[in-house]
């Protein structure tokens, strides 16, 4: 099963960089052929192109929430992305969105699509630094993320060996 694990933001803008930054640990982390480890700036309908082909997607990004602490770590499954999907303008358009439009273009996306989003500070901030909150939100990021793809292989062999016993029934 082919997996994309993703980093997003802008690596030059403090905080906004934590996808780039959890992303480049991981790939210290992992060595499993079927992982592939990329980061990017883009956004909206650009990420379709990267998506597309991959059995399924770990997403790494910074959020700013009402209220929320930094480094505070949430794990979103893209269901949730649903209440998003209208909310930007047509030129600006939303990963919600663009998911929506690749799957009604029968674009070969992932089928499960995990988001781990940072809780940031600072994302003004010229500076390839993140904030020290920010900084050690970084590892326990990496650790749920390694613990997510295990989870998913379980789950894949799961899958594999009940077929395998409807195939012999």
């Amino acid at each position: 099963m082919k997996t994309l694990i993703l980093g997003l933001g802008n690596p030059i803008l403090s905080d906004d960089g934590v996808g780039f930054r959890v992303a480049a640990e991981l790939r210290g982390r992992l060595s499993q052929q079927e992982v592939t480890i990329m980061e990017t700036s883009m956004a909206g309908l650009s990420l379709l192109d990267l998506l597309s082909g991959y059995d399924r997607a770990i997403i790494i990004d910074a959020i700013q929430t009402v209220g929320g602490k930094a480094g505070q770590i949430y794990r979103l499954d893209s269901e949730v992305l649903g209440i998003t999907q209208h909310a930007a303008p047509a030129h600006n358009v939303n990963f919600a969105t663009a998911l929506e439009l690749g799957n009604k273009l029968g674009l070969a996306l992932p089928q499960q699509i995990v988001i781990f989003a940072i809780e940031v500070a600072d994302t003004h901030t010229f500076s390839e630094e993140c904030t020290p909150e920010v900084t050690r939100a970084i590892p326990a990021c990496v650790e749920m993320i390694i613990q997510e793809l295990s989870k998913l292989e379980v789950e894949v062999k799961k899958e594999e060996l009940e077929e395998k016993l409807r195939m012999e029934l």
